[in-house]
């Protein structure tokens, strides 16, 4: 119990001193986790929002495979994009496997399904309500989704903090694409991980501690914007 007691104080002196090895890893996470809810973004918002506008052929199987995708397995994501970005895969000459490139692209994979299957949730439902009214404007299907996107931008926000969470906590995609490779590919979970194996308790309580901070000021942050917008269009 003094061991955890002495572990827990080191850890709170690492994060109050800044120490240098815990603030790279902890900034190399947020620049990973970062990128790929922005690329997430690009490609799951409008995503969702032309599978809840469209009326195609193959839609309600397209759906079926989103929410499907929304629980892939992380180490199957990695495994994929693995093969991907290894010499003999596809997309091997550029080189960026055991890069924080390649764990760009492992999140973001992990990320665009859950981005894509809420956000065209969430749409879809104010699809329902404004169908009418946009086309008796004689709205396309492109500008209805656009205004559609714009009208639940505040749900939207919260979809994504979700995705970002999720890409901060992830942990089996990136080791495998990134090989946490001290200084070059080490993020907070791959950190934790291999620090407690080590027994180096301090650096990895220290690293838990903010990475829970972190999750906490995400649900806070969906909580003040929810209830920003029901204020607003309460």
């Amino acid at each position: 119990m003094n061991e955890i007691v002495s572990a827990v104080g080191e850890a709170g002196r690492l994060i109050a001193g800044a120490e240098g090895r815990l603030v790279g890893i902890v900034l190399l996470s947020l620049r990973v986790s970062l990128t790929a809810v922005f690329f997430a973004s690009l490609i799951g918002l409008p995503l969702g929002a032309a599978i809840a506008v469209g009326r195609f052929p193959g839609r309600q199987g397209l759906v079926v495979v989103l929410n499907a995708l929304m629980g892939l397995p992380p180490v199957v994501a990695g495994l994929l994009v693995y093969l991907m970005l290894s010499r003999a895969g596809p997309l091997g000459e550029f080189g960026v496997l055991f890069t924080p490139a390649a764990m760009v692209i492992a999140q973001t994979v992990l990320i665009v399904p859950i981005v894509a299957a809420l956000s065209r949730q969430v749409i879809e439902d104010a699809w329902q309500e404004y169908r009418e009214q946009l086309r008796s404007l004689g709205a396309r299907p492109l500008a209805c989704a656009a205004t559609l996107l714009w009208d639940t931008r505040f749900s939207l926000v919260i979809i994504v903090l979700a995705g970002f969470g999720r890409a901060a906590a992830e942990v089996g995609a990136v080791m495998i694409v990134g090989g946490n490779i001290d200084g070059v590919t080490r993020v907070m979970t791959t950190a934790i991980a291999l620090e407690t194996s080590m027994g180096d308790l301090p650096l990895a309580l220290g690293l838990g501690m903010i990475l829970l901070s972190l999750v906490l000021v995400l649900n806070a942050g969906a909580h003040l914007i929810k209830e920003a917008a029901q204020r607003r269009y309460g």
